[in-house]
C-alpha cells in the first residue's frame, strides 16, 4: 500500500467526488462541515457504546475499534474535501495548527 500524504488524499478525494458523487463546488461550506460532524458524531456514538461496555468479547471490541477507524477516516475525508472545496492546504493548516499549539504549551515537539 502506498502511503498517505495530504497531497496524495487530496489528489483521490476530489477526483472520486468529482467522479462518483458530484463536483466539489457543487456543496456549499455548510454542507461539507455537516457532513464532517455527522460523521464525527458517528465516531462518537462508537466511542460511547465502547465506553458504556456494549462489545462484551474480544471480537465485538476488535468490531468496535474497527468501526471507529472507519468512522475517524471519514472526519478525515470530509475535512479534506471540505478544505479543498475552500481552497485551503491542509497539510500545511495541521502544521501550522500543530505547532501553534506547540507554542501555546511552551512544547519543543513540533512538526
Amino acid at each position: 500500500m502506498t502511503p498517505l500524504t495530504f497531497e496524495r488524499l487530496r489528489i483521490f478525494n476530489v477526483a472520486r467526488c468529482e467522479d462518483s458523487f458530484h463536483k466539489l463546488d457543487a456543496w456549499i461550506l455548510e454542507q461539507w462541515t455537516n457532513a464532517m460532524a455527522g460523521e464525527a458524531g458517528e465516531a462518537c456514538n462508537v466511542a460511547k457504546k465502547m465506553g458504556r461496555g456494549d462489545f462484551k468479547t474480544d471480537g465485538e471490541k476488535r468490531f468496535a475499534v474497527g468501526e471507529l477507524a472507519k468512522e475517524l477516516a471519514d472526519v478525515v475525508i470530509y475535512a479534506d474535501l471540505c478544505a479543498a472545496r475552500m481552497g485551503i492546504d491542509l497539510g500545511v493548516a495541521v502544521v501550522q495548527k500543530f505547532n501553534e499549539v506547540s507554542d501555546r504549551r511552551s512544547s519543543k515537539i513540533k512538526l
